[in-house]
Order: structure tokens, then C-alpha cells, then sequence
């Protein structure tokens, strides 16, 4: 049987679908091990988790520079740098001593890098094993960059510049794209919501959405959702990254649901959704994967895990995406006919009312998530991402 190493940034969202990944491996005789911040990373994994710290927190200054990223409310480009060089590279030198150490404790046949945690890659590349991408947004799969050279310069020049540092053969570090494993990339959504693939290399497997099995403790008041068994019930939440940014967009939201006969639970800081009606459930946190099954809309930001968690029940989306690859993932939905998109920034009361209208009561849209229900069941799961890693321990490193 084989060891499993999975790198994982100071991201949620992108530590959580490696989590049912990890039990399947278990489930396979395979040991498994996470690394990365144990501030952030240790109390998602399920009891009895083998963690190996490459972090006690997350940098004081990265923190600082994420939370003045997210205060500007920046896209495009500027939010596509910002994140490398405010997050990604200096969090990727933090970490990696702390990887290279957990790989010499634990010493893994394979290991399993986030997309945007460099310092797995930087550990497979320096003890010569074979490593698999963990993609957990589509958002980089159809590279956005090929239409802005200069800034894929940039992005090549500071991965390379850290994998140099780091000890890489500077020739080698030219060459590595740590976006990318040339082993395997496993993309947790369906090339059928992705949409042309055509150009993608046969190692970028589309295991669809991995949320199964997942620990989750929240609390949450069943009893208010079969007070209108009748009415629809929405889920409303930008992620736990967004929450703050969303003042206006809650607002907005509250005041369109107030003129609907829905029941909404909407997921924000209490204070940010003063006195709301009393058919809108206002909570810090829900447990999205086991509400899902009772709602019949889902208002997000686009994030990548609420889109695919949402679909994979068959229910569609009104989606306001806020930054990042929230856009791409946004017209996904759209051009899979499985919801509808507003802007994030402008979006007025009226807007969101006739969206949130349209999904709830045209079936097109149904129809739309339904299709992508179907195809993320089939793409396999855990179970096919699993598969895919017991292939890498056959592949032999130079």
C-alpha cells in the first residue's frame, strides 16, 4: 500500500475536498497525511487525522495583505497578483521547511499539492517524488492567462524565483508550472460544466466534487425549515472569505427577499443584516453540504465548492461573483443553463427579485442543474480520485 503527503494552503475551501480524498485512501489501506497551518488546517480533518504542521499560523503580514486585498474588492489582474504575491509565494516560504519536514517524518511514495501550495511542490521536486495537483476551483484549468503574456511571465519568474531558493535546479525551476502537476491534475468538478476541454492534457482527470463524508458539527435549527413546508426555501452565502465585503450585497438580498413568499436562510455576520423578516434565518455558519438537500435556490458568490456542492443536488444558482476565479465559475453555471448571473457591485433589489423568480420557478434552470447533477455523479468522486493516485505509485521520479 502507499503514503499519501497532501499540501494544503490556509484556505478552507481548498482544504475540505481533500478531506473525504484522504478517507478514501484510508479506506484503501493507504496512509494519509495533510501538512500545512496548524492554526487554520488542524480542526477541519476528522479525529484521528494524521496532521503535520508546516505552519503554526498564517504570516502576520499575509494576513494583512489579504485583508487590504479583500477590503479593495480588486479583480482581474490586480486580484490575480495580489494573491500570488501576497499570499501565495510568501505563504509557500513559510512552509517549506516545515513540508520538507513533514515529507523526511513521514516519507510518502506520492504527494498531493494544492494548486496554490507551492511548497509541496517544491518538497516532491527536492526528494524526486511524484506529485498530483489538487485543483479545487476550475478557474485556472482553461488558463486565463494566455491572453496576458507579461503577467504570465510574472506569475513563471516568482515560481521560479521560490523553487531556486528553495534548492531546485534553477533550469528545472524553469520548467515546473506549480499550478500544474505533469503527473496528474485533479480537477473536483465535471468537464461538462468546465466546458471546452478539448486542449487539456489526458492527465487532468474531472473527478467531480468531493464533499462526501466530511466532518461538520455546525449546529442548525431543522425545526424553522418545516415551519412552511409549502414555501421554497433559499440559501444565501458569499463563503468565508467574502462575508465582510458583502454589506451592500446583504442589504440588497434582505430587501428582495422581503417582497417574496420564500423562506432564506442567509449566512453573514448577525450585524450585518440588522433586523431582518422573520422568513429570513440569519447565521454565522450552516452546514452547507446537509441543508442543501432542503433548499430550492442558492444565491452565491461563485465560490468553486458552493457552485459543484449546489449542483451536485440538482439546485440552481443565482450567482454575484466578487473576485478571483469566481467570474469563470460564473459563467459556467450560465452557459450550463443551471442558473443565472448578477453583478456582485450593482446589483438593485428589482434584479435580484426577477433572478431569483426566474430560478425558482422556470424549469429551464432545473433542467440546467439537473444535467450537472448527472454529471457529477458520474465523473466518479473520491473514489475515481483515488484510483487516479494509486496510478502515481507506479511513476518513477529522475
Amino acid at each position: 500500500m502507499g503514503r499519501f503527503l497532501i499540501v494544503v494552503p490556509p484556505l478552507v475551501g481548498h482544504t475540505n475536498p481533500t478531506i473525504p480524498l484522504g478517507r478514501e485512501l484510508e479506506r484503501r489501506g493507504h496512509a494519509v497525511a495533510w501538512s500545512g497551518h496548524a492554526d487554520v488546517i488542524a480542526e477541519l480533518l476528522a479525529p484521528g487525522a494524521t496532521f503535520l504542521p508546516a505552519a503554526d499560523r498564517v504570516l502576520p503580514e499575509v494576513e494583512a495583505a489579504m485583508d487590504a486585498h479583500l477590503a479593495k474588492g480588486s479583480s482581474g489582474i490586480a486580484n490575480f497578483t495580489a494573491l500570488w504575491s501576497g499570499f501565495a509565494f510568501p505563504t509557500a516560504r513559510q512552509m517549506i521547511p516545515g513540508v520538507l519536514a513533514a515529507v523526511d517524518v513521514f516519507e510518502p511514495d506520492v504527494m498531493v499539492a494544492d494548486e496554490h501550495a507551492m511548497a509541496g511542490v517544491v518538497a516532491a521536486e527536492l526528494r524526486g517524488l511524484p506529485w498530483a495537483t489538487s485543483a479545487t476551483s476550475s478557474g485556472d484549468l482553461i488558463d486565463p492567462l494566455d491572453a496576458v503574456p507579461k503577467v504570465a511571465a510574472w506569475l513563471r519568474d516568482g515560481m521560479a524565483e521560490v523553487l531556486t531558493e528553495a534548492g531546485v535546479d534553477p533550469a528545472r525551476a524553469r520548467e515546473v508550472d506549480t499550478r500544474f502537476s505533469p503527473h496528474l491534475v485533479l480537477a473536483f468538478t465535471a468537464a461538462e460544466l468546465v466546458g471546452d476541454i478539448a486542449g487539456l492534457p489526458d492527465h487532468y482527470a474531472f473527478v467531480g466534487p468531493s464533499f462526501e463524508d466530511r466532518p461538520d458539527d455546525t449546529p442548525f435549527p431543522w425545526d424553522w425549515l418545516d415551519e412552511h413546508p409549502d414555501r421554497p426555501t433559499v440559501l444565501v452565502t458569499l463563503g468565508t472569505v467574502n462575508q465582510r465585503a458583502g454589506e451592500r450585497f446583504f442589504g440588497v438580498v434582505v430587501e428582495a427577499l422581503r417582497g417574496l413568499d420564500v423562506d432564506a436562510v442567509v449566512v453573514a455576520p448577525p450585524d450585518l443584516v440588522p433586523d431582518p423578516p422573520a422568513h429570513v434565518l440569519v447565521l454565522p455558519r450552516v452546514p452547507q453540504v446537509a441543508l442543501l438537500p432542503h433548499v430550492s435556490a442558492v444565491v452565491c458568490h461563485g465560490g468553486h465548492n458552493t457552485v459543484c456542492e449546489s449542483l451536485a443536488h440538482g439546485v440552481p444558482l443565482v450567482v454575484a461573483a466578487v473576485r478571483s476565479d469566481q467570474p469563470i465559475i460564473a459563467e459556467q453555471v450560465v452557459r450550463a443553463g443551471a442558473g443565472l448571473r448578477v453583478k456582485f457591485a450593482r446589483v438593485t433589489v428589482p434584479m435580484l427579485q426577477e433572478a431569483l423568480q426566474a430560478v425558482l420557478t422556470e424549469p429551464t434552470y432545473r433542467s440546467g442543474a439537473a444535467r450537472m447533477q448527472a454529471a457529477l455523479a458520474t465523473a466518479g468522486g473520491p473514489p475515481e480520485a483515488a484510483a487516479r493516485l494509486e496510478e502515481l505509485l507506479k511513476v518513477s521520479v529522475p
